[in-house]
């Protein structure tokens, strides 16, 4: 049983979607709630959100904090964090059943991200899936945006989401491990609206910047202001 937590900030024209693609598991009785940690949107994420049937947990914004308190607030064993204008695929719920299942029958604890994929059509997004998969098949370094499942056991057991602004996602991931990390074959479709409007070149060299400040332990404030 899944309680997906959300982090939004002006997050109405994605956050439908994302919505949506959780219902089929919904009425399989496989997701059983949804949080959506809201860090004080002033469109109609919140109103989307309550009509959809999650929860609206209204917290101070910064990514990492909003991931902890949605976390905070579940109940159920497992955990799946998603980015607002990340879609999973159809049919993610039938490799996520089968891998929670191993989980659950005695197999080492352990978390498991989606494959990268982006709504948009051409060479450069494909190039850019294919250097993410590479990535992650290497590093077992995957993004927030590729969402993150995880029993809650192993989550407290490594700390949960720290309080940051930026690079949440690779602090939790390396805290976790290789080993205890799975790559499903299910796509997490997220939008490429970014990439278009700063193009494909620059957004991915300034993403490769911020990750190679942070491996220099950068303080992450410092990194925010590049990556906005």
């Amino acid at each position: 049983m899944i309680s997906v937590v959300i982090p939004t900030l002006n997050a109405e024209p994605r956050l439908a979607a994302t919505l949506a693609a959780l219902v089929p598991a919904a009425v399989d009785g496989l997701v059983r709630e949804v949080i959506v940690a809201d860090g004080g949107s002033r469109d109609r994420t919140a109103a989307i959100a309550d009509a959809a049937g999650a929860s609206v947990l209204r917290v101070d914004p910064g990514r990492g904090s909003q991931l902890a308190a949605g976390a905070a607030r579940a109940r159920f064993p497992w955990l799946l964090f998603l980015h607002a204008d990340t879609v999973l695929e159809p049919g993610w719920e039938g490799e996520v059943s089968a891998f929670m299942e191993r989980v659950d029958r005695g197999a080492p604890p352990s978390a498991a991200a989606f494959r990268f994929a982006l709504d948009d059509v051409g060479a450069r997004p494909r190039l850019l899936e294919a250097m993410v998969g590479l990535r992650c098949a290497l590093l077992r370094l995957p993004y927030g945006d590729q969402g993150l499942l995880i029993p809650r056991r192993l989550y407290e057991e490594i700390g949960g989401y720290r309080p940051l602004a930026l690079m949440e996602d690779v602090d939790l991931v390396q805290r976790l491990g290789r080993r205890r990390l799975t790559m499903l074959r299910a796509c997490a479709v997220t939008s490429a609206d970014r990439f278009r409007r700063e193009g494909y070149a620059r957004r991915s060299a300034r993403n490769l910047t911020c990750l190679m400040l942070y491996a220099l332990r950068v303080p992450v404030h410092v990194i925010n202001r590049l990556y906005q």
